[in-house]
């Protein structure tokens, strides 16, 4: 029983990481459906998103999530995903979505 427990726990443990990932995903078949702007702003949004469930998540529940240190792991992930949706929202989208 001890074994169920433990292995229960450790999917559990990865469920923030497989949302950020689910995230990536949908933004990848934007991208390959040639909606790179809506793309890109899914992958924006699935960083921070990861960057929220970082901060928020103890360390020992983190899971993938979990790289480097909280602050290290916070701090690239909000970066990235805050340009990702800058240049999602900023550059023209010369025909396309």
């Amino acid at each position: 029983m001890p074994e169920l427990v433990h292995g229960v726990r450790a999917v559990i443990v990865q469920i923030p990481y497989l949302l950020v990932m689910l995230g990536v995903l949908v933004a990848a078949l934007f991208v390959m459906f040639d909606r790179w702007r809506r793309g890109s702003f899914v992958f924006g949004a699935a960083l921070l998103v990861g960057a929220l469930l970082r901060a928020f998540i103890p360390s020992s529940q983190a899971g993938l999530l979990q790289v480097r240190g909280k602050l290290f792991d916070v701090s690239v992930m909000a970066t990235v995903g805050g340009v990702m949706l800058w240049l999602a929202t900023s550059i023209d989208s010369l025909g396309t979505d």
